[in-house]
């Protein structure tokens, strides 16, 4: 939960570089919490109004973690849009997020393991 909370805290912070750990963490509270919303909307009837909200304020500190996690291995925030390559961009993504991170400084800061 303390990986959730430290990417809210950087809510729109797309500078530095974040660990695997960090991000993959993230990712599966956030996934938690989305499925945890759709049974309230369920259970609610309410269309999918708390899912929809709760997606769109996870929208940009996903991207802010995303952008920050491609930081730590060395490339551009900019590589997340290779999404949009149908099934190949999806595959070549996850296999970027699942990188380990670059040995020592890079460009984008100081490597968050030895921190």
């Amino acid at each position: 939960m303390n990986w959730y909370l430290k990417v809210l805290k950087q809510y729109a912070d797309f500078n530095g570089r974040a660990r695997r750990q960090e991000y993959w963490m993230f990712v599966l509270i956030n996934i938690i919490f989305a499925i945890v919303a759709g049974i309230l909307d369920s259970t609610f009837g309410t269309w999918g109004a708390i899912g929809g909200i709760y997606g769109l304020a996870m929208l940009i500190p996903s991207l802010a973690v995303g952008t920050r996690r491609l930081h730590d291995i060395g490339k551009s925030g900019w590589m997340l849009l290779i999404a949009f390559i149908p099934v190949i961009g999806i595959i070549w993504l996850i296999v970027l997020l699942a990188t380990d991170s670059t040995i020592g400084s890079n460009q984008y800061g100081e490597n968050p393991k030895n921190q």
